[in-house]
């Protein structure tokens, strides 16, 4: 799944300006928080911390403007913890970002 350049290519280009190096930093960082709160979903016991990494994961894709994400973080929400279709989904989410690099 190739994530949606459009809203997140331009939150990013407009917070980074001319700057490639800055871009390409936020563009990690995007991917790093994207890893950790994915790994953090998948070890989620009980509803309190899939929601909570639910939640975080959600702050993120709006933070950046990333609507597909958003969607994917809000099925999380409605999902039960441990969910393997979420789970996969968020995985097929993330692996795009890391193939675009």
């Amino acid at each position: 799944m190739a994530y949606a350049h459009g809203d997140f290519e331009l939150t990013l280009t407009a917070a980074a300006g001319d700057d490639p190096a800055l871009f390409a930093e936020l563009r990690e960082c995007f991917v790093e928080s994207l890893a950790i709160q994915v790994d953090l979903l998948k070890r989620s016991r009980c509803d309190a911390n899939w929601i909570m990494a639910a939640e975080r994961l959600r702050g993120l894709a709006a933070s950046f403007h990333s609507g597909e994400l958003v969607a994917l973080a809000e099925e999380a929400l409605d999902g039960a913890p441990g969910d393997p279709v979420v789970l996969r989904k968020l995985g097929a989410f993330a692996g795009g970002f890391s193939a675009e690099v």
